[in-house]
């Protein structure tokens, strides 16, 4: 209580962050009560009729609902997975280039996607990979037959995954190599007096001293394991692509704003919450029993 009273200065600058977080975080989630109304817009909240769980039993008997829970959780878990693997492995090659000038220009190089939105990035993709674009000549040069790859299930579905990939790629590279910085470099010289290579080093040394990290950026992921990338599937996917990249978050859009169900539309995003929700304490508590991780 005397520290509060001698730092009363710096707790009040917490205070615009908590405000913020209570309006935009904490207030919205007034707007879940619709899962559980028939909601009209011209009722308000106060008026609409309650019907318990009757959006969610409609929900979950739409024909369509088992297809998009399950291209959301596939696309999440391979991006999840992939988020992780391909960083590090980048991360670990730099950290063995001894050219520093290359080393930053492909940083750079990798990190630069990162910085553009998926409007941007969206239209790019899209075309490098339609009929007239790049990769249809490249095919078409070898004397093959263009592939509609925009209008593919299968082949959407990896474009969504592998751009996804490039796009955050560089920034969890980034947060890898500042971690593999800051292990101490006698371990290193230690290793190398007792004979060894740069191999058996990455092993004992590099992987376990990113360990930390690798698991926070995998708990921090987990959280967001139904969130498959709505901005960019939104941006990039047609009616023809339904099937295979139709997930969560898109449905939702499409359920609200285009057949105006809002009670439906807010029991989905309800039940995607809930399933976030425990991933993540289960995820924390694995972190804290196996590495003895916890934030707090």
């Amino acid at each position: 209580m005397r520290t509060l009273k001698k730092e009363y200065l710096l707790h009040l600058m917490l205070l615009p962050g908590i405000i913020v977080t209570l309006i935009y975080a904490y207030g919205p989630m007034a707007g879940l009560v619709m899962a559980f109304q028939q909601f009209e817009p011209l009722s308000g909240f106060f008026h609409s009729k309650f019907v318990g769980f009757d959006n969610f039993k409609y929900v979950f008997n739409i024909p369509d609902f088992k297809q998009v829970l399950w291209n959301t959780v596939l696309i999440a878990v391979i991006k999840m997975v992939l988020a992780l693997v391909v960083p590090l492995i980048l991360a670990l090659l730099l950290n063995e280039v001894t050219k520093r000038w290359f080393s930053r220009f492909i940083q750079s190089a990798v990190f630069l996607p990162f910085f553009l939105s998926w409007t941007v990035l969206g239209g790019v993709v899209i075309e490098l990979f339609s009929l007239s674009g790049p990769i249809n000549g490249l095919i078409a040069s070898m004397g093959l037959k263009p592939i509609m790859f925009m209008l593919d299930n299968q082949w959407f579905r990896g474009i969504i995954i592998g751009s996804d990939i490039w796009k955050g790629m560089g920034y969890n590279m980034i947060i890898m190599l500042a971690a593999i910085t800051g292990i101490n470099a006698t371990l290193y010289e230690a290793a190398e007096v007792d004979g060894a290579g740069r191999w058996k080093q990455m092993l004992h040394i590099t992987l376990p001293g990113i360990a930390p990290i690798i698991i926070v950026l995998g708990v921090l992921s987990l959280g967001g394991i139904l969130n498959a990338g709505f901005e960019q599937i939104l941006i990039m996917y047609n009616p023809t692509v339904y099937e295979g990249s139709d997930i969560i978050d898109t449905f939702v859009y499409r359920l609200g704003m285009f057949s105006q169900q809002f009670g439906p539309a807010a029991a989905v995003g309800l039940f995607k919450s809930v399933i976030s929700l425990v991933l993540v304490s289960v995820t924390y508590y694995a972190a804290y029993k196996f590495n003895n991780y916890r934030i707090f």
